[in-house]
């Protein structure tokens, strides 16, 4: 489905991510990727999980936060590629202290964090990836429900997740003259490393389970399969919406 597409993959952090099923899935369907990494720490996270299943990814250095990494990783990919067909975006943070309690107490320091790698960052790379996708392309984002719903412990990442679908819509009209289509993906919750982070986290997946009508909660094979829809050209004519890949939670009244 994806034969001769190369792509980026921004987020993944270790083999419970969402973005690391997103690979796998990439992967399998015949895609090359680029992956990027924040740190040495997750560039050995990174590398183990490439070098035996997928041996010959690009891996890039690359804080979202700094603009000239971001242009040096864009710049690299020009080399290495000569283009870009998909971009995946599955970076999200928020200190810890703001992932409890009330928003009310969100320190500014706190929300500027959140909203500047959480949301920020798309149009931020999307910027720099456009101009490599000459043929067309997509990007596509991970956002959850609590960006539309108040989800008890989410807080300023809630917030967050509400600007990155605000700016996936309007990327999706920015970018669509050129053929570049923007989809989020707000997938149900998933027991990952930074979802510990929320308080409560457990509860959270045992309410999502017991009201979804499909009574479970989602694989992260399910987003990732998702994701590689997205990518290919099976959805040529879907740009700017929000795909749910929650096993039907959010259609629920309670």
């Amino acid at each position: 489905m994806l034969e001769n597409k190369v792509g980026i993959i921004f987020g993944v952090a270790n083999k419970r991510s969402i973005a690391w099923a997103t690979a796998q899935a990439l992967h399998a369907a015949g895609a090359r990727l680029a992956f990027t990494y924040q740190g040495e720490r997750l560039k050995e996270n990174v590398e183990s999980l490439t070098s035996e299943s997928m041996p010959g990814s690009l891996l890039l250095s690359c804080d979202v936060q700094d603009q000239e990494q971001v242009d040096a990783t864009f710049h690299r990919i020009r080399e290495e590629f000569g283009r870009l067909d998909f971009l995946i975006h599955s970076i999200a943070f928020a200190p810890r202290e703001a992932l409890s309690g009330q928003f009310l107490d969100t320190s500014r320091e706190a929300f500027c964090t959140a909203l500047e790698i959480s949301a920020y960052s798309l149009p931020q790379l999307a910027r720099s990836a456009a101009p490599l996708m000459n043929e067309g392309g997509s990007i596509v984002s991970m956002s959850y429900y609590g960006a539309e719903k108040v989800v008890a412990g989410y807080n300023v990442m809630g917030v967050a997740k509400a600007a990155l679908e605000a700016s996936t819509r309007y990327l999706a009209n920015d970018l669509g003259p050129r053929n570049i289509r923007v989809n989020a993906i707000s997938a149900g919750p998933i027991q990952t490393l930074s979802a510990r982070g929320v308080a409560d986290f457990t509860t959270m997946l045992k309410h999502h389970a017991e009201r979804a009508p499909l009574g479970r909660n989602v694989d992260p094979r399910e987003v990732g399969e998702t994701a590689v829809f997205l990518c290919s050209s099976m959805s040529s004519g879907i740009t700017g919406e929000v795909i749910y890949v929650d096993c039907g939670y959010n259609i629920m009244g309670t």
